[in-house]
């Protein structure tokens, strides 16, 4: 009974540590868009390189004084830099609202540079 038990949480533990690696590049940048869409700056924070953060913040806080939906979001990997970090590219929009009128951002304008820091993708600039 011992043995099985033992195998089960293994195995769980084994699949838990799987599932936290299958979140590559593309998902911290699409974690990244989705906290300035809902001016999360705690979330935002999370998925940003520390030199990186007060630019995160900022791009956050052009958004604060409208209502931002986040449209047809959908990331990939579209290469890598001579240092090894990710490449992504986004498609979609940040549509704002203030006062009734829209403007729409594109995402597909810009491209994120992600960096792997101690097994975490973290956002860490835009090209």
């Amino acid at each position: 009974m011992k043995r099985i038990l033992l195998f089960i949480l293994l195995t769980a533990l084994f699949l838990t540590a799987c599932g936290a690696s299958a979140a590559g590049p593309e998902k911290s940048v699409e974690t990244y868009l989705q906290a300035i869409n809902a001016k999360d700056a705690t979330r935002l924070q999370s998925v940003s390189c520390k030199e990186w953060e007060l630019d995160a913040l900022m791009m956050m806080d052009s958004f604060q004084a409208v209502t931002t939906q986040l449209e047809g979001l959908s990331c990939r990997q579209a290469g890598s830099d001579e240092q090894g970090n990710a490449i992504v590219a986004c498609q979609g929009k940040i549509v704002a609202s203030y006062n009734g009128e829209l403007q729409e951002f594109d995402l597909s304008v810009q491209q994120y540079l992600v960096e792997n820091s101690s097994g975490e993708w973290l956002v860490c600039g835009i090209k």
